[in-house]
């Protein structure tokens, strides 16, 4: 009888350490919402590696979507959401804003801004592809969304992934993770979303104008370019500061030729880590049950007008402003798109659509001055909605 009790015992042990094995397993706390999202983790890598879009930031989000659905049992500090855990303390650099400046510090490193000072106006190109951020803050506001979170959304007309995190940071965290993976997904379909708009609003004479090979530009121009940049722009947006004075600064460390291990470090391993870190920690905050909501949807469907937007802007602005250019010095409008700030994706495109009718015409080097300006453009824009949104 004893040995019938304690034969009964151990296998009574045995069944509830089971039961609770169980139920400590990802099969147990299983929805249908952290199937979806795995989907869109795998569509993400099947982009990058297939159709090598953005596969830098596509690998990384697309990976952390999985590792963010991956359901768990609650309390055991392993989520990115629950405080103390690895995921969590990563996640405080997105959550903080600390990631986006080092990512404008790298940028700036690596970035020529030798097409934009060379040819000033083009300034004036990326200024107008800002248009759908202000063009998307009015949608939301429209839709329901508050001030803040209308100004967090529109940032993603930029196409600008770094300031939509610092943006969202500050005025919407409850919508950090739906606009950091919007952002970086219309980032990633630039080569999509753009050439059909931008044959849609030219005609076949306005896509073979050709340019002016850009001047020369000095060194002395170069390195007084981000020194008077960050004074005009913060000067007027001190909001931006973060953002702006890292770029400039990583530019000044490029261009002034006696720094070049800090340029090296800033635009390479530095750049490099925190990519990383940004896309892995934004793709696991796409947790189910915080993400699949009504108002991720609208995140998304404003986050894809806004991009149209910007696009269509750059390029109609170029349009207007050839009306005022005389013959020989009409900028060719398939550059307007370059005004959207994915650096240098947008650029590209408007190379590859520009050689479609004239595989003569070589419009890279143009495109790179609206396409920086953009980043410039993205960051100010970024600083005037803090003003007067905090």
């Amino acid at each position: 009888m004893v040995i019938l009790q304690a034969s009964s015992g151990f296998f009574d042990f045995v069944k509830n350490q089971l039961i609770q094995f169980v139920d400590y397993t990802a099969f147990a706390n299983f929805t249908w919402g952290h199937l979806v999202m795995i989907i869109v983790g795998l569509i993400f890598i099947t982009l990058a590696i297939a159709k090598e879009y953005e596969p830098l930031l596509l690998i990384p989000i697309g990976f952390g979507i999985i590792i963010g659905n991956i359901p768990f049992y609650p309390g055991l500090k392993i989520g990115i959401y629950e405080e103390g855990s690895v995921l969590n303390i990563l996640y405080h650099g997105v959550q903080n804003g600390w990631y986006p400046p080092l990512i404008f510090l790298g940028i700036g490193a690596i970035t020529d801004f030798s097409a934009l000072i060379s040819n000033p106006k083009l300034m004036l190109i990326g200024a107008a592809a800002q248009f759908g951020i202000f063009g998307a803050y009015a949608a939301a506001l429209g839709l329901g969304f508050t001030p803040a979170e209308a100004g967090a959304i529109g940032i993603i007309g930029g196409a600008d992934g770094p300031t939509a995190i610092f943006i969202a940071s500050k005025l919407a965290p409850d919508l950090l993770g739906a606009i950091a993976v919007s952002a970086y997904s219309y980032m990633a379909l630039v080569p999509v979303i753009q050439p059909p708009i931008m044959r849609l609003l030219t005609t076949k004479k306005e896509r073979v104008i050709r340019m002016k090979p850009p001047r020369q530009v000095s060194k002395i121009e170069k390195i007084l370019f981000p020194i008077t940049g960050i004074i005009l722009t913060c000067f007027i947006v001190p909001t931006g500061l973060p953002l702006l004075g890292m770029l400039f600064f990583g530019n000044l460390l490029k261009e002034s030729g006696v720094t070049k291990r800090l340029a090296a470090t800033a635009g390479g391993p530095m750049i490099d880590v925190v990519t990383i870190l940004i896309g892995l920690t934004v793709g696991a905050s796409t947790q189910a049950t915080s993400f699949l909501t009504a108002k991720s949807v609208g995140i998304f469907a404003l986050g894809a007008a806004s991009f149209v937007i910007a696009t269509a802007a750059g390029v109609l602005f170029v349009k207007f402003i050839n009306l005022f250019l005389k013959e020989g010095k009409k900028i060719n409008p398939l550059i307007g798109n370059s005004g959207v700030s994915a650096v240098p994706d947008s650029a590209r495109v408007s190379q590859v659509v520009g050689q479609e009718y004239d595989r003569t015409n070589h419009l890279l080097m143009h495109a790179m001055g609206p396409n920086v300006a953009g980043v410039i453009g993205s960051a100010v824009a970024a600083g005037m909605l803090l003003s007067f949104l905090m």
